[in-house]
């Protein structure tokens, strides 16, 4: 029998041979690298300064790498060496980090020690297979009226939370993070003043709920690709919590800033503009980020909530029409409605939720029917009305809509530190649809 131990001991004591290149220039957001072959997606590694520096590759040009700093660029110089990582990227995930406040890296911004992680999870994961997700069947409690009577969830829905700035958006993400019916409560805040992530720890989800949830933060001063990394961290932490049979409720404010940033990574790299200056690359990003919630296979779930800005309440904008067409419902708030000091801001008539039938009981989805035809009847008259010219018993969802308005108000009307159990919400809701028959 032939010994090969030592020569085994000699190949595990040699020396790794790391790929290698150089950097060529930097312009702008972007690094050239020569002398490396790397795919998209993969790490290099640069010192700069005595510190390293992480580069995630996104383009090739004339056999060059071009790829996009995690982070400040001051101290690289031409012909500075780049090595290739060997592992792949990844987030650190594990129950420690309930409770935490990380960044894109997975670094602690909470000013406590580093979360002790025992496992990792791929950032680009693939989404489910279609024939591999179970059906949403199962309703979820947001403890918000507004939402649980006329626009009803359902464990793994995906929802778009569509509003301007001022109307009331993180108020009411912060409800749904405080109230939902979900074990696990991860929270994407991707492209925010640096400031409101500590308001949104500490007023929107709050002490008494932060042991359930995780909150990753990349804020509006960060590097193209580190928003895009807090947005796929966040997307990778709920997976593996889905896939310890967990329901996760998941919220991302938000998936413009997403957008966003990697319209700056890709046209730093040279992809032709389209629609507003978004390329390709944006409206391809997308769908494989808001894929990869919802149910799969096993037992649990991932329920999302993707915040979208509409610039000058526009709701044909492209990232808004792309989202919109993607998801599985949206709730539209309105500087109308917040304007009148109606908060939530929730317009019940813009909004719909697709898998609403699904997880309510016949009884409901006809009450919450009635109150629809009552306000879209009363909203068409509003006009008639405001001249005195409207004539009661014209049309009887006004009149019904008239006898009730103050509780239908005081119903949809919510403050922030008040929760409802759905079964109340839905009593209710029924309560005043019986009532307008008579």
């Amino acid at each position: 029998m032939i010994d090969l131990s030592h020569h085994l001991d000699v190949v595990a004591s040699a020396p790794l041979v790391r790929a290698e290149g150089k950097v060529d220039k930097v312009v702008g957001l972007l690094v050239e690298v020569s002398g490396l072959k790397a795919a998209l997606g993969r790490e290099l590694e640069v010192e700069a300064d005595g510190r390293r520096l992480t580069l995630e590759v996104i383009g090739f040009r004339d056999g060059k790498l071009l790829a996009a700093p995690l982070g400040p660029t001051a101290g690289i110089a031409p012909g500075t060496r780049v090595r290739l990582r060997t592992s792949e990227a990844s987030a650190e995930v594990g129950e420690a980090l309930l409770g935490r406040v990380i960044d894109a890296f997975g670094h602690p911004l909470d000013a406590r020690p580093a979360p002790r992680v025992g496992g990792r999870a791929p950032l680009y994961n693939q989404p489910p297979q279609p024939f591999a997700r179970r059906p949403i069947d199962t309703p979820l409690g947001t403890g918000v009226r507004a939402i649980d009577s006329t626009l009803a969830f359902g464990e793994g829905q995906r929802i778009g939370l569509f509003a301007g700035t001022g109307v009331g958006k993180s108020t009411l993400l912060g409800m749904l993070c405080r109230q939902a019916d979900a074990e696990v409560i991860v929270a994407a805040l991707i492209g925010e003043r640096g400031r409101e992530v500590g308001d949104f720890v500490r007023h929107a989800i709050g002490p008494e709920k932060m042991h359930r949830c995780v909150v990753v933060a990349a804020t509006s001063d960060a590097p193209p690709l580190v928003r895009v990394r807090g947005a796929l961290r966040a997307t990778a932490i709920a997976e593996h919590f889905r896939a310890q049979g967990k329901k996760v409720l998941l919220v991302m404010d938000s998936v413009t800033r997403f957008a966003m940033a990697l319209r700056e990574a890709s046209l730093a790299a040279g992809e032709p503009p389209l629609t507003k200056g978004y390329t390709p690359t944006v409206f391809a990003s997308i769908p494989l980020l808001l894929e990869r919630a919802g149910r799969d296979a096993g037992a649990g779930s991932i329920t999302a909530v993707y915040t979208v800005l509409v610039e000058g309440d526009d709701m044909n904008d492209p990232i808004a029409d792309t989202v919109r067409g993607i998801l599985d419902g949206h709730i539209v708030l309105t500087r109308r409605l917040a304007d009148k000091n109606h908060h939530p801001a929730i317009d019940v008539l813009k909004s719909v939720s697709r898998v609403a039938r699904d997880v309510s009981t016949k009884e409901h989805t006809q009450a919450a029917s009635r109150l629809r035809e009552m306000l879209a009847a009363y909203e068409e008259a509003a006009d008639l009305m405001q001249i005195g010219a409207y004539v009661p018993g014209s049309n009887k969802h006004v009149d019904a809509y008239k006898a009730q308005e103050d509780v239908i108000q005081a119903f949809l009307r919510q403050t922030p530190d008040e929760a409802t159990p759905q079964s109340e919400t839905i009593a209710r809701l029924c309560a005043i649809a019986e009532k307008s028959k008579r």
